[in-house]
């Protein structure tokens, strides 16, 4: 009965400091931006959603501003950030990087935003920085910033 709960304490153990060691490792800023004008896309593991690209299990819908200007929508975009949860790191014309830190062990996601006028829609890219799966973590935020949004891709 000891060595069961001995081996159980252990395991225990051992399960938290990965996931510490795993929180601190996502604190490692990756080098983002925009690729040739376009945001990057998603790795081969399934914890990335983009819009940019139609790849299976990754391609999610853009964001769609069809009732605003290019101007109001941007603006309104970084409410919907802000409300949230998400806090703007960097932003250039067109461009917006915000992260967005998981309560509980503190991991940190990318949420990286493309304006596209022509379209009139706003590409988006939700990746985690470690760990394989995300449990469809980055999806459901790409659909609540969506809902706080207001408006649908066409």
């Amino acid at each position: 009965m000891k060595l069961l709960v001995y081996s159980s304490v252990t395991l225990i153990v051992i399960v938290v400091m990965m996931l510490i060691a795993l929180s601190v490792a996502s604190r490692k800023q990756p080098d983002l931006g925009l690729v040739d004008g376009q945001l990057p896309p998603c790795p081969a593991t399934p914890n990335c959603v983009c819009s940019e690209y139609p790849v299976e299990g990754a391609s999610i819908e853009p964001l769609g501003y069809y009732t605003l200007t290019p101007d109001e929508a941007w603006a309104r975009l970084k409410r919907v950030v802000a409300e949230t949860g998400g806090e703007v790191m960097a932003e250039q014309a067109g461009y917006l990087h915000a992260v967005y830190t998981t309560p509980l062990l503190r991991f940190v996601d990318d949420v990286e935003f493309r304006l596209d006028k022509k379209q009139q829609v706003i590409h988006i890219r939700s990746a985690s920085r470690v760990g394989r799966s995300d449990f469809g973590a980055n999806r459901t935020r790409v659909e609540k910033i969506r809902a706080a949004f207001g408006e649908q891709a066409g």
